[in-house]
């Protein structure tokens, strides 16, 4: 792929992640079901059209006017944002088994919190297609959806959302034998990781004495297979250190980050003490959304002119992709 054609898909990925992002955490609610169903109403479309209408220009693209506004609206909104079905996710057997008390416990909370309808989210990973662009799977509900949470001063660090449901589905299938999971939140990888017949054991590493107190008080004693489950009060770091070479894991599944901004860091210092413990399966929640940030570094650094990387014959698209961004030592490039 040429480097023109590759600037330009980054540039799209780069727009359309950072018009997403300002309505998300700024203006979420700013659609109400008023203005879809008349706007439905009024041109004879689906309330799925009408609502996608009226997202892209809340997002501020001029899809009747700009071609280029249309065509990012063809690549990136048509096939990533879509009405979700409440009830794979209202029968998911955490939430039908799991009761959450409203509880507060010094800085922590435990409560239930809500979408509104038409109320727009991250709901899984981006896809990335074949030539590279980055599409941000976007989910809304057409009524009100209430999830549980927990909140750190106020502030939501863990939920049980369908993104939280649909990008733990991979590790949930595949962890097998005795797990290891870093970081605790609401227990949901620990509750369904333990209900596998696969899985004969599930250490939980956690670091905060209160997060662990409010989990152990409130929501452990509700799961079915609690016995499977042993929680150590630790640094995450210091424990894949001195801990995990010892105790012969299978399967691994770290999930110590509220999102791919402060989880990067985490996340490439994590993948140092993998040689450490070479049979053991090693998964990173959100993955996908940390190589794509990783994606836009090394992608500056190939386009850079200042200080031009050798790429010794491979092609840009190669270093791009996930496989080789999951093997790249950053501090090489």
């Amino acid at each position: 792929m040429e480097l023109a054609q590759l600037t330009r898909i980054m540039n799209d990925n780069d727009l359309i992640v950072r018009i997403l992002s300002e309505y998300i955490n700024y203006h979420p609610r700013f659609l109400t079901r008023e203005m879809v169903e008349d706007l439905a109403s009024s041109c004879s479309v689906t309330t799925d059209e009408a609502f996608r209408t009226l997202f892209a220009a809340a997002c501020g693209l001029d899809t009747a006017d700009d071609r280029e506004h249309r065509l990012l609206e063809q690549q990136y909104f048509i096939p990533g944002v879509r009405r979700l079905d409440p009830l794979p996710y209202q029968n998911d057997d955490y939430v039908k088994v799991i009761r959450f008390p409203t509880v507060k416990h010094k800085k922590w909370e435990l409560c239930i919190h809500s979408y509104a309808p038409y109320e727009p989210f991250v709901c899984n990973h981006p896809v990335l297609s074949r030539e590279l662009r980055e599409i941000p799977q976007i989910g809304y509900f057409a009524e009100e959806f209430p999830f549980p949470a927990v909140l750190e001063n106020g502030i939501e660090w863990m939920t049980v959302t369908p993104n939280e449901v649909e990008t733990m589905r991979a590790p949930i299938k595949e962890c097998h034998g005795k797990v290891l999971t870093l970081g605790l939140g609401l227990g949901y990888f620990a509750f369904h990781a333990s209900q596998k017949r696969e899985v004969t054991s599930l250490t939980v590493v956690e670091r905060d004495p209160d997060v662990i107190e409010l989990f152990r008080k409130y929501l452990l004693p509700q799961f079915p297979h609690k016995e499977k489950i042993r929680i150590v009060q630790a640094d995450a770091f210091q424990y894949m250190e001195e801990k995990m070479p010892k105790e012969r894991f299978d399967y691994l599944f770290a999930d110590l980050w509220h999102d791919p901004s402060d989880g990067l860091d985490m996340y490439l210092q994590l993948k140092k003490y993998q040689p450490l413990a070479p049979t053991t399966r090693f998964s990173y929640w959100i993955e996908p959304s940390l190589l794509s940030l990783m994606r836009h570094m090394v992608f500056r650094r190939i386009s850079d002119t200042s200080q031009p990387l050798h790429l010794r014959g491979v092609a840009p698209e190669t270093l791009l992709s996930d496989e080789f961004l999951r093997t790249l030592n950053l501090s090489k490039i």
